[in-house]
């Protein structure tokens, strides 16, 4: 049987992706996609027919204990996976992994020496790294011999100056890997690529990409490379997140630790699963449910995300020495054409202006016509830069052993 398919699993904090890409002259074309999301208290299930255009969604039973959500959700894709092609289509494997510390950077096959590298950076990305690693164990163990690749999503940022990868810290933990590595890369690679390939002139200028979702973070980029980020060393740095805090004063910090006897553990939970803009409404970590309630608690959380929103885009427009585009992606930068417009309001000073028909409509094209600063909305396909990036691989290694 012709090994003719790329299978991609991207595992995130509250759903599970996967597609499967034909392997073509072309490159990569998708076939399907299928995505679990709303983990771990729900599981909607929906499958993309990408040479049909046709989708179907509904919501599945969800296990009985949250914390078995993606032990669940991995079993069901790989059931659902394998009702739609077979294992001996596929040719490889690849995996969203969420940080790859200083070591990793390009695409790699997985292996044990690999696998152990990666797992000692899970305390670095605890709501990630141990769903990402989990599913390639699964895999490894039901299927060996299967070829299973990892991207990492702290590859794009290599380029970051000096400057913007340090912390005002100690050299000797500088000169150790405690540095900022930034985050969600393979999204802002999607972007950077799609703009070279349809805006030239904007790719190769100063551009910030602004990444909401479920996952917050901004990138500036010049020539399609990352001089700055919002996200550390990581992931809960820089925005608010639908429950992950953002930037702090490490002040308080030691103050939760030394004078309230928070353990480790506690600061951990709280930090990454009890705070963001489930922390300010105490109603939802979800834009939507947020946008949707009528309490006062959840207006002031989306007064604090959009105010915060421009904080950061100022700071990075300095980064940058000034501003050609700014884009909008991710699940509220796509879908929520309020916060755009709400974010882009308080841009005026910059040049930004937004049409507000093309805004609601969901168009790319997202800028009113006297507007100084392009704006765009440009939808985030990471499962797209991982197929190509395995792809490479696979390429390498026929000629490799041609």
């Amino acid at each position: 049987m012709t090994q003719s398919l790329i299978v991609t699993l991207n595992a995130g904090s509250s759903s599970l992706r996967c597609a499967v890409f034909d392997r073509t002259e072309d490159g990569p074309t998708p076939r399907l996609r299928l995505s679990l999301r709303g983990l771990p208290k729900r599981m909607i299930w929906e499958r993309h027919d990408a040479r049909s255009g046709e989708t179907e969604e509904r919501e599945i039973d969800a296990p009985d204990e949250p914390a078995d959500a993606q032990d669940s959700a991995r079993s069901e894709m790989l059931r659902r996976l394998l009702d739609e092609i077979q294992e001996g289509q596929i040719a490889a494997v690849v995996h969203r992994v969420v940080h790859g510390g200083q070591t990793h950077q390009a695409p790699v096959e997985v292996d044990d020496t690999v696998l152990s590298d990666l797992d000692a950076l899970s305390p670095l990305a605890p709501s990630h790294q141990p769903h990402n690693l989990a599913a390639i164990r699964d895999l490894a163990e039901r299927f060996p011999g299967l070829l299973q690749v990892a991207c990492f999503d702290t590859a794009f940022h290599r380029t970051l100056p000096r400057n913007d990868r340090i912390f005002a810290l100690p050299k000797d933990l500088t000169e150790n890997g405690v540095v900022r590595y930034g985050f969600h890369g393979l999204s802002f690679d999607h972007v950077a690529a799609t703009l070279a390939e349809t805006r030239p002139v904007i790719a190769k200028g100063r551009v910030i990409v602004a990444h909401l979702g479920h996952g917050v973070s901004m990138c500036a980029m010049h020539d399609g490379r990352s001089v700055a980020t919002t996200m550390g060393m990581t992931a809960l740095d820089g925005l608010p997140m639908g429950q992950r805090s953002g930037a702090l004063d490490p002040g308080i910090l030691l103050y939760l630790i030394e004078q309230r006897g928070m353990s480790p553990a506690d600061l951990r939970q709280m930090l990454y699963e009890r705070s963001g803009l489930l922390g300010l409404s105490g109603i939802s970590g979800e834009m939507t449910d947020l946008l949707a309630s009528k309490h006062d608690d959840a207006a002031r959380a989306v007064d604090f995300f959009v105010y915060r929103c421009q904080r950061e885009i100022g700071s990075l427009v300095a980064a940058l020495g000034g501003l050609d585009a700014l884009v909008f992606t991710g699940g509220i930068g796509e879908h929520a054409p309020e916060i755009r417009e709400r974010i882009c309001a308080g841009l005026g000073w910059l040049g930004v202006a937004l049409d507000a028909d093309t805004n609601r409509s969901g168009a790319t094209q997202l800028s009113a016509l006297d507007a100084r600063i392009a704006t765009l909305m440009i939808p985030t396909d990471e499962e797209a830069v991982l197929a190509r990036n395995a792809e490479g691989l696979l390429q390498s290694s026929s000629a490799d052993t041609g």
